[in-house]
């Protein structure tokens, strides 16, 4: 397990240029792998175009109670950037007049940003059609200031998204750290008590599955099924989907990739798993990414490579989404995560 972020460690890899260079040269340099842009060029799918905005995706902060081995966000407690509430009005002052209907606040953990709660309020009285926060559950056992965050959420009908690596103790804490597992299944429990995941309710709560290694996600329907079964009998827990997340290789899986060994083959996989038919429901094309100082992004992995939009609009500051429509999505070799098997997104597959 890490203890510290990339950037803490000042390792190589902290540098987005560098991860960049890793993804450009080796076997895509030499032709070995095809890269993106010339494997959609193959079904003429080139360039990646976006359709409709739907989903405003806000990134609130990279501070976060966890070091989580898999995070593409190298997100950490020494992690300090954290959107201020004036770009927080920003974003309240686009959703207002934009056409998506999702809202969409991740972090690091969102919840450690002081103004989280009253962008949530703020927003809330908007009235976006789904309001998504991304929860890592461990926050809401922190320490007490969190413990009534279920109620929070239900007060402003939050649609809870939560990440959740296994049913299993070994497997959640190998990815996320000693203890996490048991403090996650204590937050779900309290969410399920003030009525999220039931059957019959419309408090929406649903998990996130990163596979643990080098390897592409199972099934989604199948391991949602195996997720039901086993936190139902041994736990008492409910939720209505799983989402299957491809893990990217970028930031701290990159890392783990080329430290285990596993780069090479792990890309061979991805090329080999792409699926065109996945391509066209990527969430670039129907998101936009604000990253905590403002910036707009393509999607939330590209924001983590600092590859802003292809656009004259680049600042949430002079958001316009005629001009943004227009843009083309900004690739490189990462996006085959996206798009191999039944394709992967932040709200599962997409194929």
């Amino acid at each position: 397990m890490a203890v510290k972020s990339l950037k803490k460690r000042e390792s190589e890899l902290a540098s987005t240029q560098r991860q960049l260079e890793i993804l450009s040269n080796g076997i895509f340099q030499s032709g070995e792998l095809p890269t993106f842009a010339n494997k959609i060029k193959e079904t003429n799918q080139f360039p990646l175009k976006p359709k409709k905005i739907e989903i405003l995706q806000i990134n609130v902060g990279y501070m976060c109670n966890q070091v989580c081995s898999h995070c593409h966000v190298d997100a950490g407690p020494d992690r300090k950037e954290i959107m201020t509430r004036e770009t927080m009005q920003q974003c309240l002052d686009v959703i207002e007049k934009t056409g998506a209907h999702t809202l969409d606040l991740t972090g690091g953990a969102p919840e450690m940003n002081p103004n989280f709660r009253w962008f949530v309020e703020e927003a809330s009285k908007i009235g976006v059609k789904d309001f998504i926060v991304r929860s890592n559950l461990t926050i809401i056992r922190a320490n007490k200031k969190y413990y009534d965050l279920p109620e929070f959420f239900k007060k402003h009908n939050v649609h809870v998204v939560s990440s959740m690596p296994h049913w299993t103790r070994g497997k959640t804490d190998k990815q996320r750290g000693d203890g996490v597992f048991d403090k996650s299944i204590k937050a779900l429990q309290e969410l399920n008590a003030v009525g999220y995941g039931m059957p019959d309710s419309d408090l929406r709560l649903d998990l996130v599955y990163n596979p643990s290694g080098a390897f592409l996600p199972g099934d989604q329907t199948a391991m949602e099924k195996d997720f039901k079964k086993a936190l139902l009998e041994d736990f008492g827990i409910q939720f209505h989907n799983l989402f299957a997340i491809t893990n990217l290789p970028i930031s701290r899986f990159l890392d783990y990739l080329i430290a285990s060994e596993n780069y090479e083959d792990y890309m061979y996989s991805l090329v080999e798993a792409f699926n065109p038919s996945a391509v066209a429901n990527v969430m670039c094309t129907n998101t936009i990414s604000v990253s905590w100082d403002g910036w707009l992004y393509d999607c939330d992995f590209n924001q983590m490579l600092d590859l802003k939009v292809a656009s004259n609009v680049k600042h949430i500051s002079e958001y316009n989404e005629e001009i943004l429509q227009n843009r083309n999505v900004i690739i490189s070799q990462h996006c085959y995560g996206c798009t191999a098997g039944a394709g992967s997104s932040c709200q599962g597959t997409v194929a």
